[in-house]
């Protein structure tokens, strides 16, 4: 008889374990509580930047069969090897991530980058945000060098172009609400449709339906206090459905609980993520400018990193700030660096000719504080070290209470333009355990029979902060586990 298997979201880790499972055989159904036009979970907020470890610039090449031979000639991908990912996990994570997880996602991830492409997933390198001239070559820097065709949206519209080839039905509008488990094993779902309730039985269950960031009472009970104020980035149906269901029937937790990836992301955004502006509400070009906060001050080393490192951190910090805000600052210099998101039409941004036209002009803001914290930072820049936008410089500041490590350039040359940001929350890191398999772990550590987890379900791969695009990729190797575990591949 065909195994049945039942995927709970229809985001990156749902649609890899749909078609592993399916490759495996399976008869599966894919479990969406979205109505249509809001389908794809977190995934299709996503820039769809996924990082993965690859030997040589050859590796990188075989993913993308598009790329002219001008172009291959001209690029350098360079070399981002597997010691070097699990590295920057350990080094971010603060030597948190669990060893046996971490392991997975980066001896799988190049492995899993090519079966993505053999299920109709495009990658284009990064040219825009990760690369740079040297002479007549290319270079990508921070071990990030590919993205999906399409960003987020395209990643999701392959897997379900994917699904629909192999007859993989998708359930919109419709929310699993319990596990169906005997006390020992699980054996399938209740779920909630349009007009019903019903039980759907199956041989296994995956859960990959994110994280709990768009419930504002589970923000505040475990991220801690102020947390409702965040704005979601993504789906507003990420609500920890599968997370409470999985623990009802014995689940064990695990990861970083009080822990996300947060960003900083526009102060006028709306409570939820919008499809028509995507992530272009993020502000990443932090690096070449100042944060001051309400009080006028810089409250963070804008260039302690690479943004790659530093970015899904930094909208904790912000949040913690007076008011929950702060103002990104640059001046002629730097403006024509900052990233597109910059550039939308949907933007809380200011300019003026004059720093003390610019002060009077950044609402909430002490405006002689900023004043002076401007002419403080501009004398403590060390001018002698040349300016390296793509690569830690080591042009930073001396003498200040809170330092500028890379990328210190002054306020000085108008016009001036400063952009307020508040807290963006991306995905929780608090989750289920899971093995190396994607099997989920019962609180004597066994794996529950016929329970899998995947993507933002699963805790204890990510803490305090994450290198940037291993989500997607951590989405695409548990997903992908999960389905061949569920399928009765081992």
């Amino acid at each position: 008889m065909t195994r049945h298997v039942v995927v709970v979201g229809a985001g990156n880790a749902a649609l890899c374990a749909a078609i592993a499972a399916r490759q495996a055989g399976c008869a599966v159904t894919v479990l969406e509580r979205a109505p249509e036009a809001e389908h794809g979970g977190n995934s299709r907020f996503a820039g769809g930047t996924i990082r993965f470890a690859y030997p040589d610039s050859a590796a990188v090449r075989a993913l993308v069969p598009d790329l002219t031979p001008e172009e291959a000639a001209r690029t350098d991908f360079g070399r981002y090897d597997e010691q070097a990912f699990f590295a920057d996990m350990a080094r971010v994570t603060m030597d948190r991530t669990d060893p046996a997880l971490c392991d997975a996602l980066v001896s799988r991830s190049y492995d899993t980058m090519a079966w993505l492409a053999g299920h109709g997933v495009r990658f284009l390198p990064i040219w825009g945000r990760q690369s740079f001239r040297e002479g007549d070559t290319t270079r990508f820097w921070g071990g990030l060098v590919l993205e999906a065709w399409g960003g987020g949206p395209g990643l999701v519209e392959a897997g379900r172009a994917a699904c629909a080839r192999r007859g993989i039905p998708i359930r919109h509008g419709t929310r699993a609400v319990r596990l169906l488990h005997d006390g020992f094993a699980v054996h399938g779902v209740v779920a909630r449709g349009p007009e019903r309730m019903e039980e759907i039985r199956a041989d296994a269950v995956v859960i990959a339906s994110g994280g709990f960031q768009a419930d504002p009472e589970q923000r505040a009970r475990y991220l801690g206090p102020g947390w409702e104020l965040a704005r979601v980035r993504g789906s507003r149906f990420n609500t920890g459905d599968g997370i409470r269901m999985a623990l009802e029937v014995g689940a064990a937790s695990a990861g970083h609980w009080s822990g996300c990836h947060a960003v900083g992301w526009d102060f006028g955004a709306p409570e939820f993520g919008d499809l028509d502006v995507g992530d272009a509400f993020q502000k990443h070009s932090y690096p070449l400018g100042i944060m001051v906060n309400a009080t006028g001050r810089r409250f963070v080393d804008e260039g302690a990193d690479l943004r790659l490192f530093t970015y899904a951190r930094y909208g904790r910090i912000i949040l913690g700030q007076p008011g929950g805000f702060a103002w990104q600052v640059f001046d002629a210099t730097t403006t024509p660096l900052l990233r597109d998101e910059y550039r939308i039409k949907r933007v809380s941004r200011v300019r003026a000719d004059t720093l003390p036209e610019l002060a009077a002009k950044l609402e909430g803001v002490d405006a002689a504080a900023f004043l002076n914290e401007v002419a403080d930072f501009n004398a403590a820049i060390r001018r002698d070290i040349p300016f390296v936008p793509h690569a830690k410089d080591g042009r930073g500041t001396t003498g200040l209470a809170i330092p500028k490590s890379n990328w210190a350039n002054a306020i000085e040359a108008p016009p001036f333009e400063a952009y307020q940001v508040g807290c963006g929350i991306s995905f929780t890191f608090g989750g289920l355990r899971i093995n190396d398999q994607a099997q989920v772990m019962d609180q004597e550590l066994r794996p529950i029979p016929g329970l899998f987890a995947a993507g933002e379900a699963a805790g204890g791969l990510f803490w305090f902060n994450y290198p940037a695009g291993s989500g997607l990729m951590a989405g695409a190797v548990f997903g992908r586990l999960a389905g061949q575990g569920a399928a009765g591949q081992r």
